[in-house]
């Protein structure tokens, strides 16, 4: 069966997915998988069309309670990372993510974004520098994660004295997105979000006093002007900006350049025309090995994919990983072509939960990759990384280089 190759849990199958989702795109496009009881799909266009499909949710309890559903509730022990989880825009449906959804959209148009290009850019090129000062280090941890939490923390309006908190909160409410979490991860998980919580609700209660030019103040003003923003949809709004803000550029960075330091002809290619080459460059990279492996969805009516009935009340896995590899979709797709223009990755998703911050991530990619192409043209590995345990948010642990 293709899917005894699918096992999210094997660090063989996290270090290199990608064959285990060949076999299942050629024969079991869309399979059962008792381990983690939910439907795979791993087809570029029946991944697309599920992404779109409104007779799928993030959520089910807009619709149907929990017994209405035939899943049990969750555990009441985990109450504040659910409370927290389920009012971001993440884990709405509906009218409710419509509404907030059109709130903090505004600061991220793309000429919203584009404002900040000077300030990305140059906050890249001193991580950068740091970097070159030392004669390398860990890519990851002196470039990849430092430079999108300082941008998303500053738009918030996070204190700069508070930051060091946001990556160790977000590592452990995330870690509940893993398939099976254990109860270790969900200890860690509850824990980070009441102190995140209380956290953003102290700082909502200093901008109430003090107004400043930040989203938070933003969110604060629109919930007072009437628009209906209670305080824990901006508290679980912040948190998922925050999160979502720098997990997945943190780690397409990583792997985008883990994937450049395995093919140097394509790193080459890419240094010597980095200013026409470096847009579809990045496009490629998040294709290539996206940090997003899996998103999940409830059926909240029965459909049928790919020949496939599935029945209202399971749950489906869309592999991103695999629709990106899909070669129905993708010229000779498991190559690393920088140049590749027909690149409809689904990296950022698609429906009405496309990524709201997909402007941003495109703008901190590309002058964080465009520092290191221009101010370090000598970057080597220093050995091979080793991946960190978790599939669903797939990155590594470490990505050691020198100049």
């Amino acid at each position: 069966m293709p899917t005894a190759a699918f096992d999210p849990w094997s660090p063989a199958f996290v270090a290199d997915p990608y064959p285990a989702y060949a076999a299942l795109r050629e024969s079991a496009p869309v399979q059962y998988c008792a381990p983690t009881g939910q439907w795979l799909v791993s087809r570029h266009a029946d991944v697309s069309a599920l992404l779109r499909d409104r007779r799928l949710g993030r959520t089910h309890t807009h619709r149907f309670t929990h017994e209405e559903f035939g899943r049990p509730a969750p555990d009441p022990a985990h109450e504040p990372f659910h409370t927290l989880n389920d009012h971001g825009l993440l884990d709405l449906e509906g009218p409710d993510h419509t509404r907030i959804r059109r709130l903090v959209s505004k600061a991220f148009t793309p000429r919203t974004v584009e404002a900040l290009r000077p300030a990305v850019r140059r906050l890249a090129g001193g991580l950068v520098d740091g970097l070159l000062a030392d004669g390398g280090g860990d890519l990851i941890a002196r470039v990849a994660e430092p430079l999108p939490v300082a941008v998303i923390a500053e738009m918030l309006g996070i204190p700069e004295s508070d930051r060091h908190q946001l990556r160790p909160w977000s590592a452990d409410i995330t870690g509940m997105f893993e398939l099976n979490p254990s109860a270790e991860t969900a200890r860690r998980a509850v824990t980070a979000s009441l102190e995140f919580s209380s956290y953003l609700r102290e700082l909502i209660r200093r901008r109430r006093a003090e107004p400043g030019p930040d989203l938070i103040s933003a969110l604060v003003a629109a919930a007072e002007d009437g628009q209906v923003l209670s305080e824990q949809e901006t508290v679980s709004t912040c948190v998922l900006l925050l999160n979502a803000g720098h997990e997945a550029t943190v780690n397409t960075t990583g792997n985008g350049w883990l994937a450049l330091l395995r093919h140097p002809r394509e790193l080459a290619r890419l240094r010597a025309d980095v200013d026409a080459l470096l847009p579809t460059a990045v496009e490629e990279l998040m294709r290539y090995d996206t940090p997003l492996q899996m998103f999940e969805r409830w059926v909240l009516d029965d459909i049928e994919v790919a020949g496939t009935r599935i029945p209202r009340g399971a749950e489906v896995a869309l592999l991103f990983g695999s629709a990106n590899r899909d070669p129905a979709r993708f010229a000779d797709p498991d190559r690393l072509d920088l140049g590749r223009t027909d690149n409809p990755h689904l990296t950022f998703g698609a429906g009405i939960h496309f990524c709201l911050g997909a402007p941003l991530a495109r703008l901190e990619l590309t002058e964080s990759y465009g520092a290191l192409l221009r101010r370090a043209p000598g970057l080597r590995l220093v050995r091979e990384p080793e991946w960190r345990p978790g599939y669903v948010i797939r990155g590594l642990e470490e990505l050691l280089v020198e100049v």
